[in-house]
């Protein structure tokens, strides 16, 4: 990100307010460290040639660069937009439109201003580049003005109205539980954070052996449905249910028995995840059989015709398409109409949930597009409703700063860069952005689960990207 703008045009200012100190690379502060102070003239040269080894290492990490000079000479512009492509970065040229008169006044309040001849010429200079950035091959070319609000540099675009009750809608997921002494308090304290904070519901992964991606194999990983049974105990509007329940160690019928329970304790708020089941090792550690994919993705189709026949109406005896009931005795029956949300990746999966589930669950990672191109087909082939909704496990931090405190804790041996990516660290608010276009694209349900969630506290501060 190259600024480009008159001494006193408000480039410092905008740059602190929106970037983390770490992240500028600024001609006038490089002066400071190899001359005498941030005006030395005598040392620019020096400042230059620094400052263009900052900006390129930085890019070659694929790291932040915010370059903050005048920003008016052509050709430096072309060599940091060429270290851009390089480097494989978007390359954005931030334009300053600030008043001449505005830009005298700043610099003659300044300790050390700006010769008037001197500045007379980059007001002249910054005049004509508009049309010269045009033409360069920037990727975005924002302009910043002196009257509009700090933020109006970022699109923000208006919150999507939710087309009906429950739609476009943030579910937390807890999956880490660091409840030291008393674990009953705080599952209690975080489910009625997150329903102060505005979340929709609160789902629980269903493992037996906490997952190697979350944390280490002795870590606590509450049963779900006992755990969900005590949450609906506290009187929330929360949804609560399972992301995703394996139907390797719960048959269909055992699920539509747990589920409809909860939803009558609930009064009518479960929801469930189900899927053919992954982690060899937790059904290995508690002697459970753990089959190949084809019988897993059998059993997942067999266990959801089992729970919508046991959930349906009567006691008569069921004959489907994969399953056999000699009666569908099964009390009591939900509530309400539990929503039945069909996790996994591959291609049988994304058909099973777009032929038998109500809602097809995606990862927001990398192949999210291509995965979700898949499941649109095969549910355009059915001609069923059943809705996107997306498991998402960001980084989200307080302010910027925040953010990359928590990327370097995390990170183990990748480059930072990379892992932020991958994770989508960002603030709440820019998360609350990304949510918003995935609601856009047709997302209604997004699952967040937040990698270093450890507190109440931590949950409170979700707050933006609980109703973005």
């Amino acid at each position: 990100m190259v600024l480009v703008g008159a001494s006193g045009a408000g480039k410092s200012v905008w740059a602190r307010d929106h970037y983390r100190a770490q992240e500028i690379v600024s001609s006038d502060d490089l002066r400071g460290v190899v001359g005498s102070g941030r005006h030395d003239l005598d040392a620019t040269d020096d400042a230059f040639a620094l400052l263009d080894r900052i900006v390129a290492a930085r890019a070659g990490r694929g790291l932040t660069v915010v370059v903050d000079t005048l920003g008016l000479d052509a050709d430096r512009r072309r060599g940091y937009l060429a270290v851009a492509r390089e480097a494989g970065l978007p390359a954005v040229a931030v334009r300053f439109d600030t008043p001449a008169e505005l830009c005298r006044a700043r610099n003659a309040a300044r300790d050390r201003p700006v010769p008037a001849p001197a500045l007379a010429g980059q007001l002249r200079r910054a005049g004509e580049v508009a049309a010269e950035l045009d033409g360069e091959g920037w990727d975005l070319v924002v302009t910043v003005t002196a009257d509009a609000p700090r933020d109006d540099a970022v699109a923000t675009p208006a919150a999507p109205a939710a087309d009906t009750p429950g739609e476009r809608q943030v579910i937390l997921q807890v999956s880490r539980f660091p409840w030291g002494d008393d674990p009953a308090g705080w599952l209690k304290e975080v489910a009625l954070a997150a329903d102060d904070a505005g979340f929709a519901g609160l789902a629980l992964m269903d493992h037996l052996i906490q997952i190697p991606q979350v944390g280490r194999a002795w870590d606590p990983i509450p049963e779900p449905f006992t755990t969900l049974g005590m949450i609906a105990g506290l009187g929330t509007g929360l949804r609560l249910g399972p992301l995703c329940t394996p139907v390797t160690f719960r048959r269909g019928g055992i699920i539509a028995k747990s589920v409809a329970t909860l939803d009558v304790l609930s009064g009518g708020r479960a929801f469930v995840g189900i899927g053919a089941g992954w982690f060899g090792r937790e059904h290995e550690v508690h002697g459970l059989a753990f089959p190949g994919p084809k019988e897993r993705l059998d059993e997942l189709e067999r266990a959801i015709e089992t729970i919508r026949a046991l959930w349906a109406p009567g006691t008569k005896a069921y004959s489907g398409d994969r399953v056999e009931l000699p009666e569908t005795t099964s009390y009591p029956r939900p509530a309400g109409r539990p929503e039945i949300v069909v996790g996994g990746s591959g291609d049988r999966s994304l058909r099973i949930a777009a032929a038998l589930g109500d809602a097809c669950n995606l990862r927001t990672d990398d192949g999210f597009d291509e995965r979700l191109a898949v499941f649109e087909k095969h549910r355009d082939r059915t001609g069923r409703d059943v809705a996107v909704t997306v498991l998402d496990l960001p980084i989200v931090g307080r302010d910027r700063d925040d953010v990359w405190r928590r990327v370097e804790r995390a990170r183990g041996n990748a480059t930072a860069a990379a892992y932020a990516r991958k994770h989508h660290a960002a603030t709440a608010e820019q998360t609350a952005l990304r949510y918003r276009e995935l609601f856009d694209r047709g997302v209604r349900t997004v699952f967040v689960a937040v990698q270093d969630l450890a507190s109440p506290d931590d949950v409170r501060a979700l707050a933006p990207i609980a109703a973005p």
